[in-house]
Order: structure tokens, then C-alpha cells, then sequence
């Protein structure tokens, strides 16, 4: 990509806040972008080949709240990311992360967050911290078991699906905000799905397919009737 065309978005962007440069074929987060980094409230920079992040660049974004770096070839994320305090929305899709920074929970602001289709092969505690995290992705990751620490997660919306699930912790009942659970395609059977999702949570919305039960013996469990009094109400809230 030429020059004089990335200075063009350099400047249209310096008066919309928005830089967006997807499908370019970029190996690197552009450096001309230091020259806005008190400006921009959106980077896309999705569908590129982009390995690292710069460090001491990428926590001067101070007041950026969407940065999407969906399918490009991101390994490790720098500290200095987590320094994005306005940050709502990161969406990190297909890439090649297998952890988050340990000072992750410091992204205070964060309301929705895409890891779909990165190597992480745990759910990462680091999580648990951010108080305002409403939709949180996994799936297509390789997760095998999910720990006690479910239960301080603040989300409404969990994505599973397509891992490699074949535990979970009884604590995911207790997730205060949580109404839908997607659990897709993992490996569970059903003597390792708590009861006490259908029985006793806020869950209004659980998606099991794909696992080693049928579904019909889904319905034949203690306290599937509770659910499916809280799934018609949201159904017919909604409706």
C-alpha cells in the first residue's frame, strides 16, 4: 500500500476519529497513527498479517473505545494495551493468542470482548476483574475444563462453543448476570453439565448441541421445568 493513499486515511481519519485500513495486507500497526492518538475512538485493522502490536504506541490511545484486529497474526499482546481505559469493544477473532496479559482486569471499561478462534487454552482469569464485560467470546478455542473462578465473572452473554469442554465447574450457577450459555460442539457428557444451571441460575438461554447426549435426556432432568419457565419469560419479553 502506497504512501500518499495511508496518508489519506491518516487524515480523514484525524477528522471522523475513525481509522479503518482492513484487507491491505499490513505487516505491521501503522506508525503514522502516533500522530492521533489523542483523537481516535475507532481502529479497525482487521484481515491483515499484523504480528505484533507496538508497545510503546499502542497505550496512547486514551481515548479509543473500538479497537478490532479480527484475522490477522497477533501471538502475544503487549502490557501497555491494557492502559486503553475507554476501551468498550476489543475484538481479537482468528488469531494466535494463547494469554491475555496478567494485567488484563485493568481494562475497566470493557463491555464486549471477541477471542474467537485463538489457541487459549484455559479461561483466563484476568477476566474475572472486568466489572462491566457484558458479552464475552471463546468459542472456537482450546478450552478443556472450566474452573471454580466462572463464578466471579460478571457477563450476560458466555460463548463455549467449540472447544474441547468436558468439565465445568458447579460455580458457573452463581454468575449473577449470566442469562445465555452457548456450549456447542464441546465434549460433554451429560453427568458433567451441573444441575444447578437448570435448576438454580440466572440462565435463560443454554445451547447444548453437539455434545455426547442427546437432547431429549436434557429434558428429562431435575429442574429442566425451572428453566424453561425463565427461557418462555425472556422469549416472551422479547417477542
Amino acid at each position: 500500500m502506497g504512501n500518499s493513499a495511508l496518508r489519506a486515511h491518516v487524515e480523514t481519519a484525524q477528522k471522523t476519529g475513525v481509522f479503518q485500513l482492513k484487507d491491505r495486507g499490513l505487516t505491521e500497526f501503522p506508525a503514522e497513527l502516533q500522530k492521533l492518538t489523542s483523537n481516535l475512538r475507532t481502529i479497525d485493522l482487521s484481515n491483515n498479517k499484523i504480528e505484533n502490536l507496538p508497545p510503546l504506541l499502542i497505550g496512547k490511545f486514551t481515548l479509543l473505545k473500538s479497537l478490532s484486529l479480527n484475522s490477522n497474526k497477533l501471538t502475544v499482546l503487549p502490557d501497555e494495551l491494557c492502559n486503553l481505559k475507554k476501551l468498550e469493544t476489543l475484538s481479537l477473532n482468528n488469531n494466535h493468542l494463547r494469554e491475555l496479559p496478567s494485567t488484563f482486569g485493568q481494562l475497566s471499561a470493557l463491555k464486549t470482548l471477541s477471542l474467537s478462534g485463538n489457541q487459549l487454552g484455559a479461561l483466563p482469569p484476568q477476566l474475572c476483574s472486568l466489572r462491566h464485560l457484558d458479552v464475552l467470546d471463546l468459542s472456537k478455542n482450546q478450552i478443556r475444563s472450566i474452573p471454580d473462578l466462572v463464578g466471579e465473572l460478571q457477563v450476560i452473554e458466555l460463548n463455549l462453543n467449540q472447544n474441547q469442554i468436558s468439565q465445568i465447574s458447579v460455580k458457573i450457577s452463581c454468575c449473577p448476570r449470566l442469562k445465555v450459555l452457548r456450549l456447542e460442539e464441546n465434549c460433554l457428557e451429560l453427568s458433567m453439565l451441573p444441575q444447578s444451571i437448570l435448576s438454580d441460575s440466572q440462565i435463560c438461554l443454554l445451547a447444548v448441541e453437539g455434545n455426547l447426549f442427546e437432547i431429549k435426556k436434557l429434558r428429562e432432568l431435575e429442574g429442566y421445568d425451572k428453566y424453561m419457565e425463565r427461557f418462555t419469560a425472556t422469549k416472551k419479553k422479547f417477542a
